[in-house]
């Protein structure tokens, strides 16, 4: 809940995105057979992902660009598919690793949000509303979808919205390797002009009864009559009615899992070289990064420092604290020796990220007898500024160390 100036309670608008991987089952198996050695990526080739070809009911799971230009599509039969394209190469899906890539996309996510509704095994809502820090949710978008890219090697779509219904009809816009918005102001232009068949949760049977009464696409539907809608379809009239004027306030559900590593980054508007600046940058992000933390009731062993340099060139150092802890000052203290170690002078800079791993379990962590009574204090500081955060919101409390750097990254651009 968000606190206005009048100490009111204002209902925060969602923020919302939806991660669809781009043509999984056959990008995870191309990245498998790579990984063993092949020389060929099968998604570069007429290629699918299927079931026994030697059963003429055996069907397409998934597809490549080429095979798709053939006029293959997912769901139909093998034989089908062959008649279309015969040089095509079908490949047997192998779920267990599917299962692998597709936590590893859920865990590096949970470094974002905790509020993940995995909606399927290639596809996962985030409700980011608590969770942006300093950031847009286009920026995160962005970063996220760069981030699959580098560290996953392989790419989603992404939806950008203030609710489910429009992140995942955003995410279905142009394919692969997209971000799309699809906020209020843009449902007119974006989706009314649609085929209706393309709103979400409509199904076949409904399309016929749709077409007679000269329904044809999302705008057409929207600007029917709600109560005509109930009459002639009941419940899910009025669903297909509100979903059609991008009304949706489904929660995203959610099984709290705990992360592996909680980290953060920013791209700089302009490379900096002055290191009292990069430092006051990393103390806004190991606030960030700590802040999550003490949420998950988690401590980490381990600190990572990268840089980005203005030619692209990445450094990375990291080290173990001396004892395992979810004190901004320690993350700080232990990030702004590693920037020392790598950093030479004169060197601009355009991307900091921080990141910490080793992550345990509050309870888990038996603390020093000897703990002095500064770090008490400090655990107990950063207590009350978690708390005033979740009550007013989490840029209206700062530290005055860290103003000058919030300046810096408030002017980004994506």
């Amino acid at each position: 809940m968000f606190y206005n100036k009048s100490g009111d309670n204002v209902k925060k608008q969602k923020q919302i995105l939806h991660i669809d991987v781009n043509n999984a089952f056959l990008s995870w198996t191309a990245l498998d057979r790579l990984e063993n050695g092949e020389k060929i990526d099968i998604r570069e080739i007429e290629a699918v992902i299927g079931g026994d070809e030697s059963k003429r009911s055996g069907i397409v799971l998934a597809k490549s660009m080429k095979a798709k230009r053939r006029g293959i599509y997912t769901g139909e039969t093998l034989y089908q598919a062959r008649l279309k394209c015969p040089n095509l190469q079908v490949f047997k899906g192998e779920y267990k690793s599917y299962k692998k890539h597709s936590n590893d996309l859920y865990q590096l996510l949970l470094q974002y949000t905790e509020k993940i509704e995995r909606f399927s095994i290639d596809e996962c809502f985030l409700d980011m509303t608590e969770y942006l820090g300093n950031k847009t949710l286009l920026e995160v978008a962005y970063e996220i979808n760069k981030r699959v890219k580098e560290e996953l090697k392989f790419t989603v779509n992404i939806g950008v919205a203030h609710n489910k219904l429009l992140a995942k009809m955003a995410s279905d816009f142009t394919k692969p390797d997209r971000v799309h918005t699809l906020f209020e102001n843009e449902i007119e232009t974006k989706m009314w002009s649609l085929p209706v068949s393309e709103l979400f949760m409509l199904g076949r049977k409904t399309l016929p009864k749709l077409n007679n009464y000269r329904i044809k696409t999302i705008g057409d539907l929207a600007k029917q009559d709600k109560e005509f809608m109930i009459k002639k379809f009941g419940k899910h009239g009025l669903l297909m009615w509100e979903y059609s004027n991008g009304i949706d306030n489904s929660e995203v559900h959610y099984k709290e899992e705990k992360p592996k590593g909680i980290g953060n980054s920013v791209t700089l508007p302009q490379d900096v070289s002055d290191k009292e600046k990069l430092e006051k940058i990393l103390l806004t992000l190991a606030e960030q990064v700590s802040f999550r933390l003490r949420r998950y009731k988690m401590y980490a062993n381990v600190v990572n420092v990268q840089l980005r340099t203005k030619d692209f060139k990445d450094f990375s150092h990291q080290k173990k604290l001396c004892i395992a802890t979810s004190n901004t000052k320690d993350i700080y203290k232990l990030a702004k020796e590693l920037l020392n170690e790598m950093y030479k002078k004169g060197t601009f800079i355009r991307l900091v990220g921080l990141r910490v791993d080793s992550l345990v379990d509050k309870d888990e962590v038996q603390l020093s007898f000897f703990s002095d009574e500064e770090e008490k204090k400090q655990e107990k500081l950063d207590e009350v500024v978690d708390k005033l955060k979740e009550k007013y919101g989490y840029n209206m409390i700062t530290r005055a160390g860290k103003l000058h750097s919030e300046e810096i990254i408030k002017l980004k651009d994506v």
